[in-house]
């Protein structure tokens, strides 16, 4: 099977400090593989190198068969990536936020393809400070999707989301995995690993230290 992500012998210091410590880990074409871990866990770091915003101390790392080093306008048009925080502008609306993002993209969806995908149509014409944070939250997975990305990045897309925003959010990930996706899911949450995750990677102090299917996991608690 091929690999959308794959790297071996990741490591970040800061300092004295290790973020990411030898972290090998493969992704597969078509699948939702999600690291779950508490805070300073280094999922973020990890997820912040594959998207080619930082770079590694030591480690191979290749996404989608390419490297950042030599491919980098190639990637960026074939990735989503929607940050742990996200700051977007507040006197935009939606439809304008998502028109903005689409115009970075040579290839991609149409704007209401992604207004309809995030379940944003009675807010297309709402600006940003009106938005809910659910509803904030939805938009920024919309602008990583807007330009019709092969791998996405969501780093911990619900985190202090109320229930049924969580679900909402969920539906628009699951959309985007059933139409031949891939994605990487950085989660402080079980659950939503179980929902979203074919495979999880328990990572702890830079490392992985367990891995399978949600439910092999839960099996081994």
């Amino acid at each position: 099977m091929s690999l959308a992500v794959r790297c071996r012998g990741l490591v970040k210091k800061y300092d004295d400090v290790i973020a990411v410590d030898g972290l090998d880990l493969d992704v597969n074409v078509g699948e939702c593989l999600g690291l779950l871990g508490p805070n300073g866990a280094g999922k973020t770091t990890t997820v912040e190198i594959l998207e080619g915003l930082l770079s590694p101390t030591a480690g191979d790392v290749e996404i989608l068969g390419k490297r950042w080093e030599t491919d980098e306008p190639w990637l960026r048009q074939r990735l989503g990536v929607s940050l742990q925080q996200t700051y977007l502008p507040e006197k935009l609306t939606v439809r304008e936020m998502l028109e903005l993002f689409r115009g970075l993209y040579v290839e991609g969806m149409s704007v209401e393809t992604a207004i309809d995908l995030a379940a944003l149509g009675e807010k297309a014409d709402a600006r940003y400070d009106a938005l809910s944070g659910g509803q904030r939250q939805r938009l920024a997975v919309a602008c990583a999707l807007v330009g019709a990305p092969e791998l996405l990045f969501l780093d911990e897309p619900t985190t202090g989301l109320d229930p049924q925003s969580r679900r909402l959010l969920w539906e628009v990930v699951t959309d985007f995995k059933a139409r031949g996706g891939s994605a990487v899911l950085t989660t402080h949450y079980m659950d939503e690993a179980e929902r979203l995750c074919d495979r999880v990677a328990v990572v702890d102090h830079g490392k992985v230290i367990a891995l399978g299917t949600p439910q092999e996991l839960i099996d081994k608690l």
